[in-house]
């Protein structure tokens, strides 16, 4: 699964679509509430 879908489960990782940067995905946090660590843009589910 990939994009923001609520609940599209614990693993993969968070991707910034501004520079292409990834983050590991936590339960629970969703990627949109993250700030990419490179460029400060709202993280994405990927």
């Amino acid at each position: 699964m990939g994009g923001n879908i609520p609940g599209a489960g614990p693993g993969g990782k968070c991707v910034c679509p501004a520079c292409g940067a990834t983050a590991p995905h936590t339960a629970g946090v969703p990627c949109y509430s993250l700030k990419c660590p490179s460029c400060g843009s709202p993280m994405r589910r990927g």
